[in-house]
């Protein structure tokens, strides 16, 4: 059985949140609680968006400067493409990482926070505390993994 608990007002919107979703063995969320998660996403917004900001540059950078390989032996042209791949793909990781950051903020605004994606039960709050970014509840995300 799941229970609710109010949230407060947030910088990030201009309306409460609602209520969020607890497990039947966990104590509402307090707002120093929700407050402690609100800082941590919006610290790892952050840094998320800075990482981004430099990674893009440097991408920018390894793009111009990839050439056609002329006057570069194997072993160059091979470390050049390497490094962009590895750099485009850690790109693409902080991409993700951001949007899942927002899609957590915007849950705890209209009140789904701590709700599994997949199937409806509550997340958990001590795995919403620790993984504040989590979607699925431990089951759910195991089932995933196995896939």
């Amino acid at each position: 059985m799941a229970r609710r608990a109010k949230t407060p007002e947030g910088p990030d919107t201009g309306q409460p949140g609602g209520d969020l979703v607890v497990r039947a063995d966990e104590d509402a969320w307090t707002e120093q609680e929700l407050a402690e998660v609100l800082e941590e996403l919006r610290a790892q917004r952050t840094h998320s968006q800075a990482q981004l900001a430099a990674l893009g540059a440097e991408v920018t950078g390894l793009m111009r400067d990839s050439g056609d390989g002329a006057g570069h032996d194997q072993a160059d042209v091979g470390a050049s493409s390497f490094e962009r791949d590895h750099e485009l793909a850690v790109l693409t990781s902080e991409r993700d990482k951001l949007e899942q950051i927002e899609h957590a903020l915007e849950r705890i605004d209209d009140g789904t926070y701590g709700v599994c994606e997949a199937c409806g039960q509550p997340v958990g709050k001590m795995r919403l505390m620790a993984f504040p970014r989590a979607t699925l509840c431990v089951t759910c995300k195991q089932r995933e993994e196995r896939r």
